[in-house]
């Protein structure tokens, strides 16, 4: 643990350092003032927390991974953030702390366990290429480029996140990102990767990602992701392989619909549940439709399903379902309060000490950001 807290205040003094050889290079704010030492520094404050009641009174809201805590107010999310953009041919970097319960279950292999409160979520540099429009080099830890949704709920559409978020994909990564924008409508990431999830890696194998982004129009996108690498421990053969698809659209002004969808596969996979070396896989699809009322009232219903046919994400042969109802009001200016109501319910007995299919949950969430 000492080891762990002197690497984050060694992290902290660099990008404190680095920071404040720029310190008032921009002089957009005032020198001396709260908002200068912010703009110096990249930094920003993020807070989330709230309460889920499950309403057959369980203290555990199952498969439920960040708000896994029934009828328990929690301090899900706490992050300091110091980020400074990449110019054209020059050096960025990005460093994310977070503590919490979303902190134990986001860290990577080599960088803690559910019995630690505090992680290293994102540590990165950026280099921007004066190569044509840019060629972007990253290289560190950095939160995952697959899926819909993310790890602060204030970037979701909802205060709970989805079974694909939870099971489907990794949360993180560690390795090196090149970007390349093809277009003004095309935009390609190539990346080499310890795994999902590795800070540490478990083998001697590296994993190759794929992220194309396509925006016909300033009301649709299309993102295609793809990992395939080994992921087993001491494996370099038996490779995972993920697609990951997001497409948005706004067909009228304030609705915006968005799906997801997943597909994973992993060869001869010896974590399978029933304890055969067979193949495993799994996919699921989520469906969002969020409208905005008004300047401060929003609305968003999500619907999904996630088949995990060999319980090798899970642990268990099921097919999981839930419907999602969330209201979000802006009390003040980057404060929002996000009421919820969702039903689980699996093919399977899998809520309650697997002696129920289905459970109902009502959650209230608070978000800010400084």
């Amino acid at each position: 643990m000492k080891k762990r807290f002197f690497v984050y205040g060694l992290a902290f003094v660099c990008i404190l350092f680095l920071s404040l050889t720029t310190a008032f290079a921009d002089d957009t704010a005032k020198p001396g003032t709260v908002d200068a030492i912010k703009q110096a520094l990249g930094l920003s404050v993020y807070l989330q927390g709230g309460y889920t009641g499950n309403l057959r009174g369980s203290d555990t809201n199952d498969w439920r991974v960040f708000d896994h805590s029934g009828n328990s107010f929690t301090l899900d999310l706490m992050e300091l953030q110091f980020l400074k953009a990449a110019p054209l041919g020059g050096v960025g970097f990005k460093v994310k702390l977070s503590a919490g319960e979303t902190a134990k279950w986001i860290h990577s292999n080599g960088l803690g366990d559910t019995s630690q409160p505090f992680d290293l979520t994102e540590a990165y540099i950026d280099y921007v290429a004066p190569i044509g429009k840019g060629l972007t080099l990253q290289l560190g830890k950095f939160a995952t480029f697959t899926g819909e949704e993310v790890i602060e709920a204030s970037g979701d559409y909802n205060y709970s996140r989805s079974f694909l978020f939870n099971y489907a994909i990794p949360f993180t990564h560690t390795g090196l990102m090149a970007g390349y924008p093809v277009s003004g409508a095309v935009t390609a990431n190539v990346y080499l990767l310890n795994g999902w999830d590795d800070e540490t890696d478990n083998n001697t194998g590296k994993t190759f990602g794929l992220s194309t982004t396509v925006t016909p129009s300033s009301a649709s996108s299309l993102v295609f992701n793809f990992l395939y690498g080994p992921e087993e421990a001491g494996d370099n053969h038996d490779n995972r392989f993920l697609f990951d698809w997001v497409g948005s659209l706004s067909p009228v002004k304030d609705l915006t619909l968005v799906v997801n969808t997943d597909y994973g596969y992993e060869k001869g996979s010896p974590a399978n549940p029933n304890g055969l070396n067979e193949d495993a896989k799994w996919y699921g699809a989520a469906f969002y439709a969020n409208y905005v009322f008004t300047d401060k009232v929003s609305g968003t219903v999500r619907a999904e399903e996630m088949k995990d046919p060999q319980g090798f994400r899970t642990g268990f042969v099921q097919n999981l379902k839930e419907v999602t109802l969330t209201a979000q009001y802006t009390l003040a200016k980057n404060l929002l309060l996000r009421p919820e109501y969702r039903h689980d319910w699996s093919n399977a007995n899998t809520f309650a000490g697997n002696t129920r299919k289905q459970q109902d949950t009502l959650a209230l969430g608070v978000m800010y950001t400084w």
